[in-house]
């Protein structure tokens, strides 16, 4: 008897080649059944990508509409990777079809649409996770441990910084890219990770968010820098600064940590490179900075890591185990809130208390007054 779980892919964009890579590389759990995208040729080159990895696997039945999919196939799971815009209502729609969902990142556009999300997953008894795989690159467990362990002792700030580069012909490639109804700007797409992974960090309970916003240089209707300062329950403070503008090509994505009996720095392309590891307990538990630091680590191929292997995984063993995944759906907003509030920020020019209730919508036209 077959016990891998049936698993769809809608959306086959940019990012869907990741998805086909974890499919393949934990086939041992799942068997991919259906890839769906408005355009057919799209669905089905993603169809023949997974066949060429896994010939004996079957071949995926590529759809244009993913409801007939939902209604004919009734997968266990599915990954949604479309325009960010799109994914609340594609969320919904799985959830109430009776499968388990795992959306890209950001899962909304909107506190309102997060929450819909999230009171759709509870109301159907499914799983909901959100994207944010550089929860699982190799760094960040470390870290994670460290900071499980209280090894920083008290937190008292930490920073990330991502550094990139999105050329005008990034945005030509997508018109939906950088649209307040679709995408967002550079802190709700290339910023989100990082953003979650300080606040992760930090405490999970930001209270206040102060924040200035740009559009500097590229073609678009929301901002391609961003920078703010996140205020958190216990105190401390986290300080955020992104950017599509660096020239000429990707720079670095990186998370500082600064506690009472710690500092760590993860650096490299992607927030997978230790260069900074000292903590006052280091020699009593042999993990000094000699032996922890690898200056000839490479960056990966790209920005996006290798954690979405791991982040299904998890998804797989939440769903046998009835936990909640790693980064579940209510997890998954915290970030998404925090960016609302930094452009909450840019539009009143005040400081954000969290909760907020805002949406991207709301920002149309701040940058053409």
């Amino acid at each position: 008897m077959d016990t891998k779980k049936t698993i769809a892919l809608i959306g086959c964009g940019r990012i869907s080649f990741k998805h086909i890579e974890a499919f393949v590389k934990n086939a041992e759990r799942m068997k991919l059944v259906a890839v769906c995208d408005p355009r057919l040729d799209r669905a089905q080159a993603k169809s023949a990508e997974y066949l060429k990895a896994l010939p004996k696997a079957g071949v995926p039945k590529a759809y244009t509409d993913y409801r007939d999919m939902l209604a004919e196939l009734k997968p266990d799971i599915v990954t949604i990777a479309t325009e960010s815009g799109y994914h609340p209502r594609i969320a919904i729609d799985c959830l109430k079809a009776g499968a388990h969902v795992i959306c890209e990142k950001p899962m909304a556009l909107s506190t309102r649409d997060a929450d819909a999300m999230n009171e759709a997953a509870l109301k159907a008894g499914k799983k909901l996770a959100v994207c944010f795989q550089n929860r699982f690159n190799a760094p960040v467990r470390k870290l994670r441990a460290a900071h499980e362990a209280g090894r920083f002792g008290r937190m008292l700030h930490g920073m990330v910084q991502v550094r990139w580069n999105r050329n005008e012909g990034y945005y030509a490639e997508a018109p939906w890219r950088g649209t307040w109804e679709l995408d967002g700007g550079t802190l709700m797409n290339q910023c989100t990770h990082g953003i979650d992974l300080l606040q992760w960090m930090m405490g999970e309970d930001a209270v206040r968010v102060q924040a200035q916003t740009r559009r500097f240089l590229r073609p678009i209707e929301a901002e391609d820098f961003g920078c703010a300062i996140v205020e958190f329950k216990s105190g401390a403070v986290g300080i955020i600064e992104g950017t599509a503008d660096v020239y000429p090509t990707n720079l670095n994505e990186t998370l500082s940590l600064f506690g009472e009996k710690g500092s760590v720095v993860i650096g490299g392309l992607a927030v997978n490179k230790i260069e900074t590891w000292r903590f006052a307990d280091a020699a009593a538990v042999g993990d000094t900075e000699d032996k922890v630091l690898n200056p000839d680590e490479k960056d990966p191929p790209t920005v996006y890591g290798f954690g979405h292997e791991a982040l299904f995984r998890d998804f797989v063993d939440a769903i046998e185990q009835n936990r909640e995944p790693l980064v579940s759906g209510e997890r998954g907003k915290k970030a998404l809130e925090i960016i609302l509030a930094i452009y909450k920020s840019q539009k009143t020019g005040l400081p954000v208390d969290l909760p907020c209730d805002f949406s991207t919508l709301e920002m149309k036209g701040e940058f053409d007054k």
